[in-house]
C-alpha cells in the first residue's frame, strides 16, 4: 500500500488520506470543491462540480492515473435538486463508457459544500 498525496489537490481535513494505492486499485477520498491554491470554494454548484473533479483528476495524476482509469464514483450533493447541474460537467471529465456511479443527497458535507466526489481507479 501507498500513500497517495499532491499539493494539486487540497490537504486533507482529518485523519485520513487523499489516496491510497492498492497496486491494482487506487481509492480517492472524497474531494470537496476547494481551490487547493487559494483555499477558497466557488458558489455556484457547476464551479463546485468542476473543482471536485479537478482535485480528484490531480490525485489520480500523482498516482500516475487519469480520469480514464476510474471505474466507479460516488457523489454527494446537499440538494439532490443540482442533480442535472452536476451531470453536465461530470460528462465534461469522462467519456464513454462512463464509470459506475452512485449518487446521494446528505445532510451536510464539510465546509457547506454542495457537492463532494470520491472515486475509485484500477490499473490496467
Amino acid at each position: 500500500m501507498k500513500v497517495i498525496s499532491t499539493k494539486n489537490a487540497p490537504a486533507a481535513i482529518g485523519p485520513y488520506s487523499q489516496a491510497l494505492d492498492m497496486g491494482g486499485m487506487v481509492f480517492v477520498s472524497g474531494q470537496i470543491p476547494v481551490d487547493p491554491a487559494a483555499g477558497t470554494m466557488a458558489d455556484d454548484v457547476r464551479a463546485q462540480a468542476a473543482q471536485s473533479l479537478t482535485n480528484l483528476k490531480s490525485i489520480l495524476a500523482e498516482a500516475g492515473l487519469g480520469m480514464s482509469d476510474v471505474i466507479k464514483t460516488t457523489v454527494f450533493l446537499a440538494d439532490l435538486g443540482d442533480f442535472a447541474a452536476v451531470n453536465e460537467v461530470y460528462a465534461s471529465f469522462f467519456s464513454e463508457p462512463y464509470p459506475a456511479r452512485s449518487c446521494v443527497q446528505v445532510a451536510a458535507i464539510p465546509r457547506g459544500a454542495k457537492v463532494e466526489i470520491e472515486c475509485i481507479a484500477k490499473r490496467e
